[in-house]
């Protein structure tokens, strides 16, 4: 298995990327190496200055001296800069000499690459991020989680069986719990939109739990949490806010607390902790990372990849969106 890792796109490149593939090498399962694609004689140093030693037979090193840069235009990454350690390691599973494609660069950009280089899954409407949040139970999923601000009902019902099948082949949920975020429990709260997503998502073959208040998402009501792209990224920079606060809060107010159990604490809440955010819907396993990823952000994003690969993620996504091409129910063309 080869696992891409674009290393030039964390704030802190190579040495993060470097950390965190050698940390994934150390202690993840499966028989795998990690491509590191970017500036290969900074790469190189990189490695020697972590002490990659026997580590590095596993690493292989694509050179793409040209970063994508937080401030490109996603829309022309592909044309501007073609060769970017973005765009020539998406290149590489798009055109199979690889199975699966992380990143910590421009989230635009590793969306609208993807979408370009690997395509999108015939009969999904809107490719979807889905971002595993930690809940008081087990984790959830959420999607979307900032690439589509405006959806139609039909489109979130597709977010639901992404999400699904993602929470039951990488979370490892039998029958993922279905939620929509919403403003209140009953079926007819929310707008036009929400309200014909519930009756959709309801009268689906999911296992759909019903609405989700706001105060409901952390105590792990669901599996898998859909809404908008614009609700779940206020959603998701909240949580990205909650960590650090509840972090700092504790030793204002407890400064002889245990400094390693308050760094448990924030690192329960740090949603980063996850291993990054699969961009699902797309002909291939592209995992979107933070730009700020500490390297055990990345290792988990490798075991993530691994996990989507093993689990042939992207086929059952084909399969079941195929399966349900033609809808249970009746859509007008507003959903």
């Amino acid at each position: 298995m080869r696992i891409v890792l674009d290393a030039q796109g964390s704030d802190d490149h190579p040495r993060t990327e470097v950390a965190g593939a050698l940390a994934a090498l150390r202690e993840a399962s499966g028989d795998f190496v990690v491509v590191l694609v970017g500036a290969a004689d900074a790469v190189r140093r990189e490695l020697a200055a972590q002490e990659a030693g026997a580590l590095a037979e596993r690493v292989q090193i694509v050179d793409a001296p040209t970063r994508v840069e937080p401030t490109d235009s996603p829309a022309t990454v592909l044309r501007r800069k073609p060769d970017s350690s973005m765009v020539v390691g998406l290149r590489l599973v798009g055109e199979g000499d690889a199975d699966a494609f992380i990143s910590a660069g421009s989230t635009g950009a590793v969306m609208a690459s993807s979408m370009l280089l690997l395509r999108p899954v015939e009969g999904v409407d809107r490719p979807s991020v889905a971002t595993v949040l930690p809940t008081a139970g087990k984790s959830l999923v959420m999607l979307d989680a900032g690439a589509n601000v405006d959806c139609k009902p039909r489109q979130l019902l597709q977010f639901g069986r992404l999400g699904a099948i993602y929470a039951q082949d990488v979370l490892g949920r039998e029958r993922p719990r279905v939620g929509l975020l919403n403003i209140g429990e009953e079926p007819e709260k929310g707008d036009e939109r929400t309200v014909a997503a519930h009756e959709l998502l309801r009268g689906s073959e999911l296992n759909f739990v019903g609405n989700i208040e706001g105060r409901d998402v952390i105590t792990g009501s669901c599996d898998v949490l859909v809404t908008d792209g614009f609700a779940g990224n206020v959603l998701l920079k909240f949580y990205e806010a909650v960590a650090a606060f509840v972090g700092g809060l504790i030793r204002e107010r407890f400064p002889d607390a245990d400094p390693d159990a308050v760094s448990d604490v924030t690192r329960i809440l740090d949603y980063t902790e996850a291993g990054g955010a699969p961009l699902l819907g797309v002909n291939g396993v592209s995992i979107i990372c933070h730009g700020g990823s500490p390297p055990r952000a990345i290792r988990s994003a490798i075991g993530v990849a691994i996990q989507s690969v093993e689990s042939d993620v992207v086929g059952h996504i084909r399969r079941e969106i195929a399966l349900r091409a033609t809808p249970a129910v009746t859509v007008t063309e507003d959903t």
